[in-house]
C-alpha cells in the first residue's frame, strides 16, 4: 500500500484532472484487486441534485453508461457516501431487481468515499468488489488516502485551455459581449437553481448539441454535454459565481451532433430571492472554436442577415444594429448607436412594447412576442437579456402568421369535419329507420362541406325511389323519383360504375346530360356530389349531396364523402331491414285490433293507438268492446310488458281468449282469473295488465276489475271526473286469484275513459301527474262541448297528452264509450209461478206488453219461444222463475230460474221425444244463449225487430210471413187455417 501512496506522491502538480482521476482509480482497484476488486469510478458534484460520472477504469460503458448522471438524493453508493461524509459499503441489487441500475453488475457490492474541496463535497470515489465483500480496515484507509491525493491535485490542476488565437488588446465587457453578438449566433439559458430546471432556446439547442426530442429541461441535459476533463472547473466557476455573485464566466468543450468536441463560451450571473437565497442563473453562450476568419464571417452574416438584430446595454441605449434593423427603424447604424430604444419614433408608436420589454428584462427571462409595426406589418421580436445588456431579434412574420392563420383554419375545418364525421357515425349507429338515415345525414353532412341539399335513393327493380330528401322542391323530386335504368340520369350512372361522380359546374352537367339541362336552375343547384350506397359487395342506392354554387371540391373532401357513403350505405340496408321488419309487424298488430268499433244501443264509441316513437318494435296494447245479452257490454283494455312480435302475437292471443270468455258470460273476476291461468302458462317472463269493465245497460251499473292497470276515468254529465278506487290486483302472471270486482253507478250519458300507462306515463312525467291531465283535458272538453263528439275528444287526449313532436318510449291505447241506458218503458219483467200454468201466463203478458209496444208482429213467435223456455225450466229446472223483455234495437225475451244446469243443444232421432225445443228456439230467434246470474242462470233470445224501436213508419207495412206458419206447415193438426192462437195447441203447460 506503502509504495503505491509513495508512487502517486511523485505526481508532479499541474497535471489534469483526467489525468489524476485515471491514476487514482489504477491505484485503488491494482490495490484492492487481490481482494476481488474489479475496477472504479469517479462521480462529481454539479449542479442542484446531480452527479456525473467523470472517469472509469476496469469497468465496460455498458455497465455504466446508466451511472452517467447520478442523484445526489438516491440510494447508489456514491451519492450515499456523498451525503454521509465517510465511507460507505453499499451491497448490489439482486439479480433481476427491476428499476435498479446494478441489477445487471458483477461482484457483491461498491466501496465508496467522498471526494471534498476545502468543506464543500465535489464528488466520489468508488470501487467494485467481488466476491470477498466488503473491504477490510487497512484497505479502507489506503482508499481514504488515495481520495485525499485525488482532491489535493484537483485543487492544483490548470484549467481547460481554449482553442488558439491571436493575441487581442482587453476590452471593457460591454465592448466585448457587443464584438461577440457582432460575430456568432447567440444561445440564451435560463437555469433555476433551486429545482434544476433549465430553459434553452433554439440556438442554445444547436450549441450544446441537443435534439429538441432529447430535451428534458433539466440541468442534466447540460452536464451530459459537457467533456469530463472540463467539468470539474466549470462546476466550481458556477460554484463560486453562485455563492459569490460574480458573473459566471468559463469556456469549455461540449459534444456536438455530430460525436465531436467544439469549445463554447459561457457567460451568465445568478439572482437571488429577498432572503438572499441563490434562485436563478441566466446566461448566454456562443461558439468559440471558429479562428478568426470564421468569425469575421459570421460577423459579416449578422450584419446581412433578413431578421433584424439590435444589441442594447443595460440602459436601453443601442450599441449595435443590423441592416434589417436600420431599415425598419429608419435609421443608420451610426444614427442609432447610444439612442433610446423608446426614443425612436417606429418604437413609439407600437403600444405597451416599452413596459412589455422591461418587464422581461425585470424577470432576466428571454421572451418573444408579435407586435403591430406602423406600416401595418405585423413583426416577431425575441428579447434576450445578458449580463451586459440585452439582444433584440425581431422578423417580418406577415406572410408566416398569414400562412399559419390559413393553416389553422383549415385544421380546424378539418378538425369540425372530423367531429361531425364522428357524430354522423354515431347517429347513423343510433338510427333504426330510413328516415332516421336520412335525417342523421342532413344534420351530418350538409353543414361541414357548406353543402345545400340531399337525395337519397333506393333501387327497387329497374327503378329509383327516394328514401328522402332535403332541400329539393317536389317537381324536381317527381323528376327523380321512379326514374328507370334505361334514362339517363348521372345517379343511374353512378350506380352502375359503383364509383362517385363529381360534377362541379352547371356547365359540366349540361354536357354530360344535355336533356336535363334545366334540372339544375329548376333544383337551385349547382354542383353535384353523387356517390353510390354499396353494401356486401352489392350497389343499392345513390346518396347525392348538392351544392347552390359551384364547388370542387378537393381530394380530401371527395374522399372524405366517399368513406362517409359506405356508413350511410352500411346504416341504410340495416334500416331497411328494420323497415321491412317493422312493417310487417305493424300490419300485424293492426291487424289483431278492431277494425271497427261496434255500433250499440248500450254504448257509443271512439278509441286510439298510438305505437311508440321511431326506432321502437311494437307493442302489446289492446281495447276492445265485445256486445252481451240482455243490454250488457264488456269494454277492455290491456298492455302485453314490452315490445316485439312475441308481445304483439301475446296480445292477439289474449284479446280472442277475452272474446271467448265474454262471450261465456261469465262474470268480471272469473275471466280475469282465466287470463291470469293463460299468462302464467306463457311462461316466468310474462306480464300483462288488463282492465276489463262489464257495463249493464238496465240497471246502468258497471262492474270492474283490473290486474295491475290504471283505473279508467269517468266524466259525469255535470263535468265532473272521478277516478274509481279499485282494488289494486298484480299484473296476469304474477297475480293470485280471486279478482276483486267493484261496481260503479254511471248515470246516463257519461263517458268512461279507458288507457293503458303510455297514455300518461312516460320519462318526463308520472303517472298520476298523467291522470291528472287526463282529467283536466275531460272537464276542459266537457265546458267547450267537445265531448259531444267522441272522434274529437280522442284527438284531444291525444294531442295534449301525447304531442307530436314529441319521442314516446311505449304505444298508447285509449277507449272512450259513451254509455246509455235502456229507459224504464223499454223493460217489462214479471215472476212467474213454477207449475205448468206458467206458460200461458208467460203468453198472455207478452201479448200484452208487445201490443203496448206495437210489436205484434212478434207476438206469436215470442209467445212459442217463451212457452218453449218456460216449460223447459218447469221440466228440468227450480224456481223463482221470472220473465222479463227487453225492448232496444232487438226485442230480448229473458227467462230466469234458480238453477246452475245448463241446456244444451242436441240433434234427436226420429224416436225420441225431447230433444228438439232448443232446434226450435234455434230456429225461431236470431241468436240465443245463457249466462249465469247471482242466483241460478238466464236463459234468452234475440229477434231482429222489423223497424227501429221509436220509428214511426210513413207508409203502411205489407204483412210479413209468419214465421210459424213457414215453420208448422204441414205437420198434422196444422195447416193454412191455423189462426195463431198458440193457446189452442198443447205444450205440456196443462194438467
Amino acid at each position: 500500500m506503502n509504495a503505491r501512496l509513495a508512487l502517486l506522491s511523485t505526481v508532479a502538480p499541474g497535471v489534469a484532472e483526467s489525468e489524476v482521476f485515471r491514476l487514482a482509480l489504477q491505484h485503488a482497484v491494482g490495490e484492492l484487486g487481490a481482494l476481488g476488486a474489479l475496477g472504479g469510478m469517479i462521480h462529481l458534484r454539479g449542479p442542484m441534485s446531480a452527479l456525473r460520472l467523470v472517469s472509469t477504469a476496469g469497468l465496460p460503458p455498458a455497465l455504466t453508461r446508466s451511472w452517467e448522471i447520478v442523484g445526489q438524493e438516491g440510494p447508489l453508493a456514491p451519492a450515499l457516501a456523498l451525503r454521509e461524509g465517510n465511507g460507505v459499503w453499499v451491497p448490489l441489487s439482486p439479480a433481476g431487481a427491476a428499476d435498479s441500475p446494478d441489477a445487471a453488475w458483477p461482484g457483491t457490492g461498491l466501496a465508496a468515499l467522498p471526494l471534498y474541496s476545502g468543506n464543500r463535497g465535489t464528488g466520489a470515489l468508488s470501487v467494485l468488489m467481488d466476491a470477498s465483500g466488503e473491504p477490510e480496515p487497512d484497505h479502507w484507509e489506503f482508499l481514504r488516502a488515495v481520495a485525499s491525493w485525488t482532491e489535493d491535485r484537483m485543487g492544483q490542476a490548470p484549467p481547460p485551455t481554449g482553442p488558439a488565437r491571436p493575441a487581442q488588446q482587453p476590452e471593457h465587457n460591454g465592448e466585448r459581449l457587443r464584438q461577440a453578438l457582432k460575430e456568432v449566433s447567440v444561445g440564451s439559458w435560463d437555469w433555476n437553481i433551486r429545482t434544476g430546471e433549465l430553459i434553452w432556446d433554439e440556438a442554445a439547442l444547436e450549441l450544446y448539441g441537443t435534439l429538441p426530442q432529447d430535451y428534458t429541461g433539466k440541468v442534466e441535459n447540460w452536464m451530459r454535454c459537457v467533456h469530463p476533463d472540463d467539468l470539474p472547473p466549470t462546476l466550481a466557476a458556477a460554484d463560486r459565481a453562485i455563492r459569490t455573485g460574480e458573473v459566471f464566466e468559463a469556456e469549455y468543450r461540449v459534444r456536438k451532433l455530430d460525436g465531436t468536441w467544439g469549445w463554447t463560451q459561457a457567460r451568465a450571473r445568478p439572482t437571488y430571492d429577498e432572503r438572499g437565497e441563490p434562485h436563478r442563473m441566466i446566461g448566454v453562450g456562443w461558439d468559440s472554436n471558429e479562428p478568426r476568419s470564421a468569425r469575421a464571417a459570421l460577423s459579416r452574416a449578422l450584419r446581412h442577415m433578413s431578421d433584424g438584430f439590435l444589441a442594447m446595454d443595460d440602459d436601453w441605449r443601442i450599441t449595435f444594429a443590423n441592416l434589417e434593423a436600420e431599415r425598419t427603424l429608419g435609421f443608420s447604424e451610426e444614427e442609432l448607436f447610444g439612442c433610446l430604444l423608446w426614443d425612436l419614433p417606429a418604437a413609439e408608436q407600437v403600444p405597451g412594447l416599452e413596459i412589455r420589454c422591461r418587464q422581461a428584462a425585470a424577470a432576466e427571462k428571454s421572451v418573444s412576442f408579435d407586435v403591430r409595426l406602423p406600416n401595418g406589418r405585423l413583426c416577431h421580436l425575441r428579447l434576450v437579456p445578458g449580463p451586459d445588456g440585452r439582444t433584440i431579434y425581431f422578423t417580418d412574420v406577415t406572410e408566416k402568421r398569414r400562412l399559419e392563420e390559413e393553416r389553422r383554419s383549415a385544421e380546424r375545418a378539418a378538425t369540425e369535419r372530423a367531429a361531425r364525421i364522428g357524430e354522423l357515425t354515431a347517429a347513423l349507429a343510433k338510427a333504426t329507420t330510413s328516415v332516421d338515415v336520412v335525417d342523421a345525414v342532413a344534420r351530418g353532412v350538409l353543414p361541414p362541406f357548406e353543402a345545400s341539399g340531399l337525395v337519397v335513393q333506393t333501387v327497387e327493380g329497374d327503378r329509383l325511389h327516394t328514401v328522402g330528401s332535403v332541400g329539393y322542391p317536389d317537381d324536381v323530386l317527381a323528376v327523380l323519383d321512379g326514374r328507370e335504368r334505361t334514362q339517363s340520369s348521372p345517379l343511374w350512372d353512378a350506380i352502375l360504375a359503383g364509383t362517385p361522380l363529381f360534377l362541379s359546374t352547371p356547365h359540366e352537367f349540361s354536357a354530360h346530360y344535355p336533356e336535363l339541362a334545366d334540372l339544375p336552375a329548376r333544383a337551385g343547384k349547382q354542383s353535384w356530389a353523387l356517390l353510390p350506397l354499396t353494401a356486401s359487395g352489392h350497389t343499392f342506392g345513390i346518396c347525392a349531396v348538392t351544392f347552390d354554387h359551384p364547388r370542387r371540391l378537393t381530394d380530401e373532401e371527395r374522399t372524405l364523402l366517399t368513406a362517409t357513403s359506405a356508413l350511410v350505405a352500411q346504416a341504410l340496408e340495416r334500416a331497411r331491414l328494420f323497415d321491412a321488419e317493422h312493417t310487417r309487424s305493424r300490419e300485424l298488430q293492426r291487424s289483431l285490433l278492431p277494425r271497427d268499433l261496434p255500433d250499440l244501443p248500450a254504448c257509443s264509441a271512439a278509441a286510439r293507438y298510438l305505437p311508440a316513437g321511431q326506432g321502437m318494435d311494437v307493442g302489446g296494447d289492446w281495447y276492445d268492446i265485445i256486445p252481451l245479452s240482455g243490454g250488457q257490454v264488456a269494454l277492455v283494455v290491456g298492455d302485453v310488458m314490452g315490445h316485439g312480435l312475441p308481445e304483439a302475437a301475446t296480445m292477439g292471443r289474449l284479446r280472442t281468449a277475452v272474446h271467448t270468455l265474454a262471450d261465456l258470460e261469465l262474470p268480471p273476476d272469473e275471466i280475469m282469473s282465466h287470463l291470469n291461468d293463460i299468462v302464467g302458462a306463457m311462461g316466468e317472463e310474462s306480464y300483462v295488465t288488463c282492465l276489463y269493465a262489464l257495463y249493464d245497460s238496465t240497471t246502468r251499473v258497471c262492474s270492474i276489475t283490473r290486474a295491475g292497470h290504471p283505473p279508467p276515468a269517468l266524466l259525469h254529465p255535470d263535468g265532473t271526473v272521478v277516478f274509481p278506487p279499485l282494488a289494486a290486483d298484480p299484473p296476469l302472471g304474477a297475480a293470485e286469484p280471486p279478482f276483486e270486482t267493484t261496481e260503479v253507478q254511471v248515470p246516463e250519458g257519461s263517458v268512461l275513459a279507458l288507457y293503458t300507462d303510455g297514455l300518461v306515463e312516460s320519462s318526463r312525467r308520472e303517472m298520476d301527474e298523467g291522470m291528472a291531465a287526463l282529467a283536466e283535458v275531460l272537464r276542459t272538453a266537457h265546458a267547450d262541448g267537445t265531448v259531444t263528439d267522441l272522434e274529437l275528444l280522442c284527438e284531444r287526449i291525444t294531442s295534449t297528452l301525447l304531442p307530436a313532436g314529441q319521442q314516446t318510449a311505449d304505444d298508447a291505447a285509449l277507449l272512450l264509450a259513451r254509455m246509455h241506458a235502456l229507459p224504464d218503458s223499454r223493460i217489462a219483467s214479471w215472476p212467474l209461478p213454477k207449475d205448468p200454468r206458467a206458460a200461458g201466463q208467460a203468453r198472455a203478458l207478452i201479448r200484452k206488453q208487445l201490443t203496448a209496444w206495437d210489436l205484434e208482429d212478434l207476438t206469436p213467435t215470442t209467445e212459442l219461444l217463451a212457452s218453449e223456455l218456460v216449460g223447459n225450466v218447469i221440466r228440468h229446472a227450480r224456481g223463482p222463475m221470472r220473465l222479463r223483455l227487453l225492448h232496444g234495437a232487438a226485442l230480448i225475451c229473458e227467462v230466469f230460474d234458480g238453477s246452475l244446469t245448463m241446456p244444451r243443444i242436441r240433434r234427436a232421432t226420429e224416436t225420441d221425444e225431447g230433444g228438439r225445443g232448443l232446434q226450435l228456439i234455434t230456429a225461431l230467434s236470431q241468436r240465443w244463449g245463457t249466462r249465469y246470474t247471482p242466483t241460478g242462470k238466464c236463459i234468452w233470445t234475440e229477434q231482429t225487430l222489423q223497424t227501429a224501436p221509436d220509428a214511426v213508419p210513413d207508409v203502411p207495412r205489407q204483412a210479413a210471413p209468419d214465421p210459424l206458419e213457414r215453420m208448422f206447415l204441414g205437420l198434422p193438426g196444422l195447416g193454412e187455417d191455423f189462426d195463431g192462437d198458440l193457446d189452442a195447441l198443447a205444450f205440456g203447460d196443462q194438467d
